[in-house]
């Protein structure tokens, strides 16, 4: 078992620890959020859908994320293309 740092260890290529932990957790409600909006994407305006969007990434990135990514994953949503969003129950560690 290797620690990077209080909360985060690395066992068996896989993290674990709280830190882990809270990372998959916000990774799975950006996963929540994006399915909501991909239910009914055409009752919402383009700046609704966008707004969506940007607030599901925030949660996962925990930072602004860059408007590209935004504007894309929201053109996909509009388009009907349906956005999966993966998380698995372990972060894999490189």
């Amino acid at each position: 078992m290797t620690y990077i740092e209080d909360g985060l260890c690395v066992r068996n290529g896989f993290a674990e620890g709280p830190l882990a932990d809270a990372a998959l957790d916000r990774a799975a409600r950006a996963g929540q959020l994006l399915d909501k909006l991909q239910e009914r994407p055409e009752t919402m305006t383009d700046a609704e859908l966008r707004d969506g969007v940007n607030r599901a990434l925030r949660c996962f990135m925990q930072r602004q994320p860059h408007a590209d990514q935004v504007f894309g994953i929201a053109q996909q949503i509009r388009c009907g293309v349906r956005v999966d969003w993966l998380v698995a129950d372990r972060l894999v560690c490189a």
